[in-house]
């Protein structure tokens, strides 16, 4: 990470627009997250970002499929629509700071947001707007996570920033061991040997196969998206080859 990232996918949780322990969009974690990208956005210029946002703060699919009573493929969609609920608001979000972006879906929502064409979506970039992508990749069975990586395969991006409330990987839980230490650096092969929970397997072997770094770090911090997309290694863990 000796250099600046000029094009990136950057993974949002859902509950990073939410108080924690809560549901829901709050509107306070919403403006602070909307000013940290924003911030990052404008030092970091020229930059081309893009957003994948998760919907776990207003649905998870896989706790209600787990009930029995819902359908996998069905909660899946479920969970779809509540990234796109996130990507409107974070949408707003940002124009109501200066910044504009433009929300594209991975199923056909016309309506409300465009649908995701590669080429425009590119487009988008080039034009100085962030592109927020939702709905995931359309299909169930598919997380977010795996949406950060096929997207950040088929848009070019030098990396897939992984915002997260833990300022990097741990060789355990830190909050429950207070031994764990951060890494500074990983391989996939040995995120994945280890169970590190970095992302889902599928993710990470996405990552691998096409040597796209992944910076896991704690968005929360002031200043660290900035951070990383400078280069800063004492900020996450990096993932690479």
């Amino acid at each position: 990470m000796a250099k600046r990232f000029d094009r990136v996918v950057l993974k949002v949780s859902g509950e990073s627009l939410s108080k924690p322990g809560e549901l829901g969009i709050d509107p306070e974690e919403l403006g602070l997250l909307a000013d940290e990208i924003a911030d990052a956005y404008r030092k970091a210029s020229p930059l081309q970002l893009a957003v994948v946002v998760g919907g776990g703060n207003i649905i998870r699919g896989a706790r209600l499929a787990a009930t029995g009573k819902v359908d996998q493929s069905t909660a899946d969609y479920m969970g779809m629509l509540g990234t796109v609920i996130n990507g409107l608001a974070l949408k707003e979000a940002l124009a109501h700071v200066g910044i504009e972006a433009r929300v594209m879906s991975a199923i056909n929502l016309t309506a409300v947001a465009e649908t995701f064409i590669r080429a425009r979506a590119i487009r988008h970039m080039e034009k100085g707007r962030v592109v927020i992508l939702v709905a995931g990749t359309g299909n169930p069975f598919f997380t977010t996570d795996t949406c950060a990586s096929l997207r950040g395969i088929e848009l070019g991006a030098q990396a897939v920033l992984k915002a997260t409330k833990v300022d990097g990987i741990y060789t355990a839980d830190p909050k429950k061991d207070p031994k764990a230490t951060r890494y500074e650096k990983l391989t996939f092969s040995e995120a994945i040997e280890k169970q590190l929970g970095v992302m889902d397997l599928t993710a990470l072997t996405m990552c691998m196969e096409h040597e796209l770094p992944v910076v896991v770090f704690d968005f929360r911090r002031k200043g660290n998206i900035q951070r990383v997309l400078d280069g800063d290694s004492s900020v996450g863990t990096v993932v690479t080859n």
